[in-house]
């Protein structure tokens, strides 16, 4: 199954709401769930984005609409794109010409 990175940062509402957070993620977890995508993890960050998360979703669709869906509520905006594993990136390599 395809695998995206997502970026997140935190809005000035989501900020105020953090303290809810273990809440909104198993509600997020559910809800990707429905979706056919399993959240592999989650890192609080430091620097340019407050969060990234790693997950697993049938197609870039998919991932869009989860991306869109976790945006509606205001407390977060993210950038999301595709992500290659290492055997993914070898193989990749592999079909370079020369």
């Amino acid at each position: 199954m395809p695998k995206f990175i997502m970026l997140m940062k935190y809005t000035d509402e989501g900020v105020r709401h953090f303290k809810t957070f273990q809440a909104r993620m198993d509600h997020a977890r559910k809800g990707a769930a429905e979706l056919g995508v399993t959240v592999d993890a989650f890192y609080l960050t430091m620097g340019e984005y407050d969060a990234v998360v790693a997950i697993d979703a049938p197609d870039a669709r998919t991932a869009a609409k989860l991306a869109l869906i976790n945006a509606t509520n205001g407390r977060v905006r993210t950038q999301t794109m595709a992500a290659f594993s290492e055997e993914e990136a070898g193989a990749i390599a592999a079909e370079l010409p020369g």
